[in-house]
């Protein structure tokens, strides 16, 4: 079984292998990280050109993991998802047609360009970790992970997530434009002839494995949480309900997703037990998406992230 010190280890390959290819975004990594050791989902919000598929599609490389990805739109059925019966004129019999969800890492395109069937049809299996294709249920593999994608400006078209199917998503991580290095380091690599298409290329190998991504997740159980951090997670999920500025504060699902991703953290940090100082680089990916502010708050500028942000500050941190 694999220790805090094996999983840091492996952790920083990974990250190393990523940043071949993608310059900066060591939040999202992170992130995606912590969903894939604790069997999490994420959506990722960004406007085009982020480099969101790239980097989905890096993970999925590097820890050698099967990757499929579905550009959703309004046309899409969920047997376009989830596969369907088909009969075979040769056996006479009808047989499965997979669809793309069974695999690995998925990246969900544009999640909220499809209808909301279709939607319903991912996130049940994100939830349930199996698909029903005529009263016949499929296990998918493992491990399991849904990267859903959503444009932050565009919304004409769109079909939005309502908040009980947000509140599947164990993080929302927020790409943010990169810093003039950053972006003057994207550059150079292009005009030094790298290519997005091809990662190998690019010098990009495989430290891991979906095996070894597994056994992170079995080590999870390991990892000790005090009384004083589990009381500190709870106040932090409470005080969101009593915030004046918030109409619905995060759920009990909500505390047990910040729980669960604290103690990735603390693994991909290299230690076997949870601080409050995982519980706060947490709390904002885990949360955002969870509460809903008042219509006021909202026409004073006041954002989830702001709200947040004050919470884990003034909630007093256990000794």
């Amino acid at each position: 079984m694999a220790g805090a010190d094996d999983a840091r280890a492996l952790c920083d390959r990974i990250r190393g292998e990523i940043g071949k290819v993608i310059v900066g975004q060591s939040d999202a990594v992170e992130g995606l990280l912590v969903a894939l050791m604790s069997g999490g989902h994420v959506l990722v919000e960004g406007v085009p050109g982020m480099a969101k598929t790239l980097l989905v599609r890096a993970l999925a490389y590097c820890i050698d993991a099967d990757f499929r990805r579905i550009q959703f739109t309004p046309d899409l059925m969920p047997s376009d998802v989830v596969g369907t019966n088909v009969f075979s004129m040769q056996t006479s019999k009808f047989h499965l047609k997979k669809g793309p969800i069974f695999t690995n890492i998925l990246l969900a395109d544009e999640i909220n360009r499809t209808p909301p069937k279709t939607q319903s049809a991912l996130l049940e299996s994100m939830e349930e970790r199996q698909v029903t294709i005529d009263g016949v249920s499929h296990a998918l593999s493992e491990p399991f992970l849904v990267v859903a994608t959503q444009n932050p400006i565009e919304y004409e078209g769109t079909y939005p997530l309502p908040e009980a199917q947000l509140d599947r998503f164990q993080q929302k991580i927020v790409l943010d434009y990169p810093s003039e290095d950053e972006e003057r380091e994207i550059l150079a690599r292009h005009h030094t002839g790298f290519s997005p298409q091809e990662l190998a290329a690019a010098g990009m190998e495989n430290v891991a494995s979906t095996s070894e991504m597994k056994a992170l997740g079995v080590a999870l159980a390991d990892v000790v949480v005090s009384d004083g951090v589990i009381d500190y997670v709870e106040t932090v999920i409470r005080a969101t309900r009593r915030d004046r500025n918030v109409s619905l504060g995060a759920s009990p699902r909500a505390g047990v997703s910040l729980l669960v991703a604290s103690k990735a953290m603390a693994l991909l940090r290299g230690r076997d037990f949870v601080t409050p100082d995982d519980v706060k680089r947490m709390a904002l990916p885990v949360l955002r998406h969870r509460i809903l502010l008042l219509p006021e708050a909202e026409l004073e500028g006041v954002d989830a992230n702001t709200v947040l942000g004050v919470i884990v500050e003034t909630v007093p941190v256990p000794r």
